[in-house]
């Protein structure tokens, strides 16, 4: 059901275009559980040349109300695409999966250095664009480990590309 591809794991599971359509409104898959520590903070701070003190400075971050350093948002959000492909089959016969974007994305909770988080994937729409594209949508709940609320929620637009077109006429 997954295979190593370069540094992360892949589903190898195939789901057809009219499978995934009738899973409209139902989660489709869990992501396994990504760890938040503070090297991981530190390389992306380093990536985004985003040094704030709450990320990156454990001694000052332990006087704020986060009591430590906490995960930048942007950090949690770019786990998604790693997050998506533990949790969603291949579309069978997909030769391109691109981010369009995203509709909705709130911050609920902040993540603290040492928390592990996971992504739960629901379809919330599909449709064809063209016959050779569709459109999905999900809606995704990042959630933290041992933590009530979730760290984001977000409706992420994605389009596939197919190599032949969807339509029994196309």
């Amino acid at each position: 059901m997954f295979q190593r591809d370069q540094v992360y794991l892949v589903r190898t599971d195939l789901l057809s275009f009219e499978d995934l359509k009738e899973k409209l409104g139902v989660e489709v898959g869990v992501s396994r559980w990504f760890a938040i520590d503070q090297e991981r903070i530190d390389k992306f701070a380093d990536l985004t040349e985003d040094w704030q003190y709450i990320h990156v400075n454990p001694i000052d971050a332990k006087k704020t109300p986060f009591n430590g350093t906490i995960a930048h948002g942007f950090l949690t959000v770019s786990l998604l695409s790693a997050m998506y492909y533990d949790a969603i089959p291949t579309l069978e016969g997909s030769k391109l999966g691109v981010n369009y974007g995203f509709d909705k994305l709130r911050f609920l909770s902040p993540v603290k250095v040492g928390s592990k988080v996971r992504g739960r994937f629901e379809l919330s729409d599909i449709r064809e664009v063209r016959p050779f594209e569709i459109s999905t949508t999900w809606r995704v709940e990042v959630e933290i480990q041992d933590f009530d609320k979730p760290a984001l929620v977000a409706h992420w637009i994605g389009r596939q590309y197919f190599s032949e077109g969807l339509s029994q006429d196309g």
